[in-house]
């Protein structure tokens, strides 16, 4: 569900915070700020891509979509990125789904405005693909992770990456949620939290995942978060 609030500043996120004081000014005026709640739809697998999104806080969930309804998470993206952003070059539908998984404030453009403003700029072409790049590299770590790494490892590469995008160590979430976008079974992901709990890493209550030392979270995650920062990094 998405409702529209008062006004905040779009260089909240990242991305447009980095942009030349020029290219702000072309591109604030046609931004709009909205409230979107966990479980939003913004794309389905598919769907003609309407609007670009740069998130101010939260996370979004990019999952593949199998024919039989299943999906696993490929990537997230929060305040420092953008969906959407390559329907500004004509790529016009989704080939993922996106759903919000942590509730979030995001500003919004139109993907007709962006893509004047794309063929306007190279500035702002270059760090649009700069950033599918990162995307990109998320879904080759997050294919090789679910075929290499036991779950307990992927479970707390996630929890960290979570806590990244979001800014926060409390992660609103169920264990549904969760078993969905690792592509594990519920009662897995129910094992896993309970021994990270029991090893002083996290507090898990109905819905909300504490973390109470992200050191513990570390070592106990697997090798692929560490490489995601660092891409993201050399990237940015």
């Amino acid at each position: 569900m998405a409702s529209s609030i008062n006004p905040v500043s779009p260089l909240q996120n990242v991305l447009l915070a980095s942009l030349s004081r020029n290219l702000t000014e072309r591109l604030v005026p046609h931004l709009s700020t909205l409230r979107l709640t966990q479980g939003t739809l913004l794309y389905e697998d598919g769907d003609d891509v309407d609007d670009v999104y740069f998130p101010h806080d939260g996370m979004l969930s990019l999952l593949t979509v199998m024919k039989d309804g299943k999906a696993v998470e490929t990537a997230t993206v929060g305040r420092e990125g953008v969906v959407g952003a390559m329907a500004g070059f004509g790529l016009q539908r989704s080939m993922v789904r996106v759903v919000v998984q942590l509730p979030m404030t995001a500003s919004k453009i139109a993907v007709s405005k962006f893509r004047t403003l794309i063929e306007a700029s190279d500035e702002l072409r270059g760090i649009c693909v700069r950033y599918n790049e990162v995307l990109l590299g998320q879904a080759r770590i997050a294919a090789a992770c679910n075929v290499l790494h036991p779950i307990q490892a992927r479970f707390c590469r996630w929890l960290l990456q979570a806590a990244d995008r979001a800014a926060s160590e409390t992660i609103p979430l169920t264990q549904e949620f969760v078993a969905e976008l690792l592509g594990v079974r519920r009662t897995s992901v129910t094992e896993v939290a309970r021994k990270v709990q029991e090893a002083g890493a996290i507090k898990y209550t109905r819905g909300v995942i504490h973390i109470l030392d992200v050191e513990r979270l570390r070592k106990q995650s697997c090798e692929c978060y560490r490489t995601l920062v660092d891409q993201s990094e050399e990237l940015s």
